[in-house]
């Protein structure tokens, strides 16, 4: 991987890893493009980039979570109980999740699908009754967590489905999208603490790639922090039907591309 292609992939991490629309699916997309080999670090690379998208979170909404008061501790205790069904699944079905990155079809199956699901999200969860996150309690955080966990089959996008599983529990979309956002933070810092401790030794022999994740992970940082601001925009504006549009159409691309024996890598 050169510092371009490294630039590039932290680009799209960025864009992507905060919007409904699976930063997995184009970052297959983009890195067959370039040409990008996959091999033990370009795998670490595209996971541990996620630290700057997390940062670019606690920065944008740092208040939320370094000025305490009576809220605080509510706040990271919900945090905390809606990620530990990730953690749990995640560590018991990690060779099967491993099986299912490896096919490429099953990303384009899944953004498609996703696609057509957001096309309908705002009609199906109408009415919202919680406007704030102080209005989120344990149970509420609790099921959003579940949500969250269909975001470890390729493509569907763990932003979307932490959202609707907001949306589900009658959060409005803004806020929804925003205590997806903070959930993110311990979820996407497990994932990356665990890569980083699986690939020490490739970093230890190879410590020139410390460089590829610095400026990866500056990037992602970045870039997230603008993806972020102009997605809530979005939402307030236009709602989730643009996305599944989108969504449609990168996996009819995957898909066709597939079909027509064209390989991508995962």
């Amino acid at each position: 991987m050169t510092f371009f292609q490294a630039i590039i992939i932290a680009i799209v991490e960025g864009l992507t890893e905060f919007l409904p629309v699976s930063s997995t699916g184009h970052m297959i997309i983009v890195s067959s493009l370039l040409g990008i080999s996959k091999d033990e670090f370009t795998k670490l690379f595209e996971v541990v980039i996620q630290l700057g998208a997390i940062l670019a979170v606690v920065v944008l909404y740092w208040k939320k979570f370094f000025v305490f008061d009576k809220n605080r501790m509510n706040f990271y205790l919900k945090l905390i109980v809606a990620v530990i069904p990730a953690l749990i699944l995640g560590y018991l079905f990690a060779d099967k999740i491993d099986m299912l990155l490896e096919s490429p079809m099953t990303v384009g199956i899944t953004l498609f699908l996703g696609g057509i699901i957001l096309l309908f999200v705002d009609k199906w969860f109408q009415n919202p009754t919680i406007d704030s996150d102080e209005k989120i309690n344990i149970f509420k955080a609790l099921r959003i967590g579940f949500y969250q966990c269909l975001a470890m089959i390729p493509g569907v996008s763990r932003s979307a489905a932490s959202i609707i599983g907001g949306m589900q529990q009658k959060l409005t979309r803004n806020v929804a999208a925003e205590f997806s956002f903070f959930l993110a933070v311990p979820t996407m810092a497990a994932a990356t603490g665990y890569k980083l401790l699986k690939g020490r030794e490739l970093l230890m022999a190879h410590p020139e790639n410390l460089k590829l994740l610095l400026v990866g992970n500056i990037v992602a940082f970045v870039v997230a922090m603008l993806a972020i601001k102009f997605f809530i925009d979005s939402l307030k504006k236009h709602g989730f039907k643009i996305w599944g549009y989108y969504r449609i159409v990168v996996g009819l691309i995957i898909i066709v591309a597939l079909l027509m024996g064209y390989k991508l890598e995962i």
